[in-house]
């Protein structure tokens, strides 16, 4: 959930902190007081797009924060947090924070951490969902119904999703294989020229395993001879001869030596000092064997220095180590093979291609017939919110479709079908709000009360799979009034039931439901206007109804008329507990 909202010198709010609750939270108060410039901040805090004209006049930059508590452990910010090396907290908590400059710059953090703005767009998918009457949600967007429907039954449809795409990619890559093998005669002899070509420079480079690394270190102890061997004579000199470390060692062990046997504690620090001087006099005869061994080489020096200068030319053209460069001439050897045997191999991907189309196919058609059932069932519960919303006549179907292959793709009934990434399955939600009338896609339908009811009976059934901690409705009430007015508001409270609900209003039917109100007022001081908002106290919620009801002027009959409209949504409530 949102749990607190900061926005500073954005539009017409000069600083406002704003604490949210779980529930439903409704915004009210007069046209241009400020509630959809709040919905746009929070927009913007979810990666929307940003513009100079949000900063407030006469200030050098606006700054928007939010901070939010995720209480589900698989929700996909901890994933998103992953992908991006961005910790999300152990107890949920979630920051996101936008500025924009008065140079039209966005400077974009998480938890702290400096992102992109497309980073930050991640993480808002996954916390918010917003719609109004004027921006196209991801619910009337087609291209994403089919992930819509995935997610309406997605404790059956995951695994099968996941086994499929396994299946896909591994397709997919014998199709890319299959192509580079079928490409022109002419370009596949040039390939063969410059792979035979590559192959003679690296069989002629004599490459050993880790020979770059053991070339630097052996350079490493040439260039840096004298210092090593003024420190190991050093060394050595300091522990080896008289009145020398290990001379003193020696002393010590044998005063120990002559006083163990009258005290425990001292025979056990006797017996570690002589453990202790035959490990530093080993290591001294050590000192001394590399001090013998050491030797200046000045060609040598100049043979290495050589030899990886080769190394370094090969590595800008094959890999970016002497292990990489062998991988890749292993490779070259595999695709030589293959280009001069090429007819053998193509013979074998098309094998290949059928058996796993084939595979792939009831892979697809396993992923259809569960969205069958899905589509059967989401149908009757759209059909089922609608007519409580009042649009008794209207009717919904979900549209399968599939696009047509070509002859190499898998075939289906006797027609070739494209697959893609998640099956063969193209998905439309189609709608009609009267009878007689022909089922149109959801974005087309004309009347905004009518496109109001569709989308909250869309939502209803989607807000708790679609993994979103807050829903917020900006005036998606707008044109309706009456018995579909409670209805609406009665779906928007059953919504907050599953996610936090941020929800501008006009209607009184929806403020009565809030479990948390905030009137939003516009203000004058300091010869600037500004916003404030205010948690309403019952009594103040009852005024403020009022107002919603009749205008400005209030009376004692708006006022018990406000009282009703409480009491109904309380009992609503109630029976929704």
């Amino acid at each position: 959930m949102l749990a607190e909202l900061s926005i500073k010198d954005f539009a017409i709010i000069d600083e406002i902190k704003i604490q949210f609750k779980e529930g439903l939270t409704v915004l009210t108060g007069e046209t241009g007081a400020g509630k959809s410039i709040i919905i746009d901040a929070i927009h913007l805090l979810a990666g929307g797009r940003g513009s100079v004209e949000f900063i407030r006049h006469g200030a050098n930059k606006a700054e928007i924060e939010g901070l939010y508590f995720i209480d589900n452990p698989n929700h996909l910010a901890y994933k998103r947090g992953q992908e991006f090396g961005i910790d999300v907290e152990s107890d949920g908590m979630l920051i996101l924070h936008r500025t924009i400059t008065s140079s039209g710059k966005s400077i974009c953090r998480v938890n702290g951490k400096l992102v992109t703005l497309a980073i930050l767009k991640e993480f808002g998918q996954t916390l918010i969902d917003i719609h109004s009457q004027h921006e196209t949600q991801s619910l009337m967007d087609t291209d994403k119904h089919l992930v819509l429907l995935d997610l309406y039954n997605r404790d059956k449809i995951a695994h099968a999703k996941d086994e499929y795409k396994k299946l896909y990619i591994e397709y997919k890559q014998l199709e890319r294989r299959h192509k580079e093998l079928s490409e022109s005669e002419r370009e596949l002899v040039q390939r063969l020229d410059l792979l035979k070509f590559q192959q003679t420079e690296l069989e002629e480079a004599n490459l050993q395993v880790n020979e770059d690394i053991e070339l630097d270190e052996e350079r490493n102890t040439l260039a840096n001879y004298e210092k090593i061997y003024q420190g190991l004579n050093d060394a050595y000199y300091a522990l080896y001869g008289e009145q020398k470390g290990l001379d003193w060692l020696a002393h010590a062990m044998t005063s120990l030596e002559s006083i163990k046997e009258y005290d425990q504690d001292l025979k056990e620090k006797a017996d570690e000092l002589s453990n202790q001087y035959y490990i530093v006099e080993e290591l001294s005869f050590h000192l001394r064997n590399k001090l013998d061994e050491m030797e200046f080489d000045p060609g040598r020096l100049n043979d290495i220095e050589a030899r990886l200068n080769d190394l370094n030319r090969l590595k800008r053209k094959y890999g970016k180590s002497v292990a990489d460069m062998l991988d890749y001439a292993a490779s070259i050897d595999e695709e030589i093979e293959q280009l001069e045997n090429k007819d053998i191999h193509l013979s074998k991907i098309e094998k290949e291609l059928v058996s796993k189309g084939k595979d792939l196919l009831l892979a697809a058609e396993q992923l259809h017939e569960l969205r069958n059932v899905a589509a059967t069932n989401l149908k009757k519960a759209i059909l089922t919110e609608l007519k409580d919303l009042y649009l008794e006549k209207a009717n919904f179907d979900v549209q399968f479709s599939y696009s047509t292959g070509n002859e190499k793709d898998p075939e289906r009934n006797g027609k070739r079908i494209k697959l893609h990434e998640n099956g063969f399955d193209h998905i439309q939600f189609l709608i009609s709000t009267n009878l007689g009338e022909p089922l149109k896609e959801v974005h087309k339908i004309a009347s905004g009360g009518e496109l109001s009811r569709i989308m909250l009976a869309i939502k209803k059934n989607f807000a708790r799979h679609q993994g979103v901690t807050s829903v917020i409705f900006d005036e998606v009430d707008t044109g309706v009034s009456g018995r579909v007015a409670q209805a609406i508001a009665e779906k928007i409270y059953t919504i907050s039931n599953s996610s936090q609900v941020l929800c501008i209003s006009h209607l009184p039917q929806v403020a009565s439901m809030a479990d948390t109100h905030l009137l939003i007022e516009k203000l004058v001081k300091k010869d600037r206007t500004i916003t404030k908002v205010s948690e309403l106290t019952e009594a103040e919620k009852v005024d403020e109804l009022s107002r919603m009801i009749t205008g400005a002027e209030l009376t004692e009959t708006t006022k018990d008329h406000a009282k009703e409209l409480i009491i109904l949504a309380n009992k609503y409530k109630l029976k929704q507990s």
